[in-house]
Order: structure tokens, then C-alpha cells, then sequence
């Protein structure tokens, strides 16, 4: 999750897609995870010592898990709201468990399961996250509690990032359609202003003093954009990928669109060395999903399979009657 990278889509016929990449050091062996209407979640639940507070969930929902975790990290709902967990090390700050919040803590890994559940747009998401107290639980495998910001989508296509830094609650409108890592959002708004003269556009020739100077080929209107795999430099990418991709016509469209524009954020492994020259945890692509908010459907692909598989929300849930690894 160090080098995920999310946009969101629109197509003419009213759809909208949000997509990502799922980037980390090793295999976090993700499976698809259900859950149906009814069931009953309780919070902290990977908190070995603690027990938060228990809601039913008011929708079915299904996505991503990791390490055979009961959680969604990335998933879709059947009122078609779109959660995703993006990594966010160095910046996110959450509160400390105690006995006073312990009735409203939700643990940062978990909030998908907490935001899928419940609701069913992003007004609802905004008006219900001051309820909650985010906390952290230590997780073996990253050796300490999940560092996250997280990514909501519904299918109107209003669009938010939510970031617990040190700061507190900050719930930011996603303007420009693109979610990465760290820093914060509105970070990477202001760092768009230094490459404000990139356009989809070519740029044609130029005088300098007597001398007439012609770009080299195609794509000269982009000249400037940083191409490495860091997250400011694939922030201003995807911004310009996602904003200039000609208009869908359908969600079919968006959605086969926004795999080839993710194609250009895979991370191969080896490309990413950590200073001792070590592969191997170093980041890769390890899934790309989209999310058909209209229609209900979730899309993926893997490392290993890069055919794109496709589930419908509705029907999966249905055929479900408790939490269910599908695949």
C-alpha cells in the first residue's frame, strides 16, 4: 500500500468508476470478502485484549481482504458506495485507546467494514465520522497499527479523501479525482501548481534568439511531468491521465478505460530496492480493482492472473448468508 494510486472515472450515460492499484512489500495473500446485510460487526476486532462496540450492517458489501483478516481494505457495496484504504506512513496519527472512547473507537484497518456496513453515500459518510474515535491495533505483519487514509465514492460521483493526522479529522472533496500515499491531500493540490503548464495538447515549435527549436515527436504537451514511483510524482500522473482521458460512453467504457490508465502505475518488482539493494521488501503491484457505483459490479485483476474478473455485488451477496471468503 506504499504505492497505491486511485482516480475516479465518469462515463456519459451517468456511471461513475473509482480505481486503484494495490502496491506492498510482500503478498498479502488478498481474497475476496462478503458480507451480508444482518450481520453483526463488532469494532476492535483485531484487538486481542479490547472489544469496541457492535453494529449491524445495514447493507451487504464485499471487497479485498489481506492475511485472512474479517476486513475490507478496498470494496464495494450493494448501494454502490466505494470505500479504499491507501497507505499513509508518516502522517497518520490516531488516538489512543482508553476506557472513555473505548464505546466509539473504530481501529484504522477496520473502517471499511464500519463505512461499507452503514452507508450508503458520501454526505452520509461525512455527517457519521465525527461519531467515531479512530484508534490503532498492532498488526505483526507491518509491526505496528495500519497507517491509512482512506478514499469514499458513491454513485451520484461525489468523491472524498479522509485523513487522521495530527491535526485531527480532515475530510477533504477529491477535486481532482486522484487518491495516492503520503503527504497529505491538500499537499499534493498545492504541488499541482508546479506543473501547471502540462497539457494533453503538443506544443509546437519555438524561436530561441535566431534559432528555431521543434519538439521531438509526440507528447511534448506534457514535457515536465515527473515519471518516478513516488507518490507526489504519481499523484500529478494520474491527475493528468485521468483528467485528459477522452469521455467514456458507457461504464463499460470507464471501467476498461481505467485498467489501461492503472496499466501505467504498475510498479514491477525489483523497480523499488530498498538502500541496501534488497528487493525484497520493496513495493509491487500486487491488484488493480474498479468499482461500477451504478450497476454494483467489482472488477479486478492480480500480479499473477492479469484477466480482469468481474463480480456483481448484488447477486453474491444474496447468495450469502453470514461473512464469506468467495474466492
Amino acid at each position: 500500500m506504499l504505492g497505491c494510486t486511485g482516480i475516479v472515472l465518469d462515463s456519459a450515460d451517468g456511471a461513475t468508476v473509482p480505481a486503484r492499484t494495490m502496491e506492498f512489500s510482500f503478498d498479502i495473500h488478498s481474497n475476496i470478502f462478503a458480507v451480508p446485510a444482518g450481520t453483526e460487526i463488532e469494532t476492535l476486532a483485531l484487538n486481542p485484549d479490547k472489544t469496541g462496540f457492535t453494529f449491524e450492517a445495514k447493507y451487504g458489501f464485499l471487497g479485498a481482504n489481506g492475511l485472512d483478516m474479517p476486513i475490507v481494505f478496498d470494496g464495494l457495496n450493494t448501494e454502490g458506495l466505494y470505500f479504499g484504504a491507501f497507505y499513509f506512513a508518516g502522517d497518520a496519527v490516531v488516538q489512543e485507546l482508553t476506557d472513555e472512547n473505548i464505546g466509539r473507537a473504530v481501529s484504522s484497518e477496520e473502517i471499511g467494514n464500519w463505512i461499507l456496513g452503514q452507508f450508503s453515500t458520501v454526505e452520509e459518510v461525512k455527517a457519521a465520522l465525527p461519531t467515531i474515535d479512530v484508534v490503532g491495533t498492532y498488526v505483526a505483519e507491518i509491526d505496528g497499527f495500519a497507517p491509512f487514509h482512506y478514499a469514499v465514492t458513491d454513485a451520484s460521483g461525489a468523491s472524498i479523501v479522509i485523513e487522521y493526522t495530527d491535526k485531527g479529522l480532515s475530510i477533504f472533496d477529491n477535486t481532482v479525482n486522484v487518491v495516492t500515499n503520503n503527504p497529505t491531500y491538500d499537499w499534493h493540490l498545492t504541488n499541482l501548481r508546479n506543473y501547471v503548464g502540462l497539457q494533453s495538447e503538443n506544443r509546437g515549435k519555438m524561436t530561441v534568439g535566431r534559432q528555431s527549436v521543434t519538439p521531438f515527436g509526440q507528447g511534448s504537451g506534457l514535457l515536465g511531468m515527473p515519471g518516478d514511483h513516488s507518490s507526489p510524482a504519481r499523484f500529478v500522473r494520474a491527475v493528468a491521465f485521468a483528467n485528459t482521458s477522452l469521455p467514456s460512453e458507457t461504464v463499460d467504457d470507464a471501467v476498461f478505460k481505467a485498467f489501461h490508465i492503472l496499466n501505467a502505475f504498475d510498479i514491477p518488482k525489483g523497480s523499488i530496492r530498498e538502500a541496501d539493494g534488497s528487493a525484497e521488501f520493496a513495493d509491487y503491484t500486487i491488484w488493480t480493482s474498479a468499482a461500477d457505483t451504478n450497476n454494483v459490479r467489482y472488477y479486478y485483476k492480480t500480479y499473477l492472473t492479469q484477466s480482469v474478473e468481474v463480480i456483481d455485488v448484488k447477486k453474491a451477496i444474496e447468495a450469502i448468508a453470514e461473512p464469506t471468503t468467495l474466492i
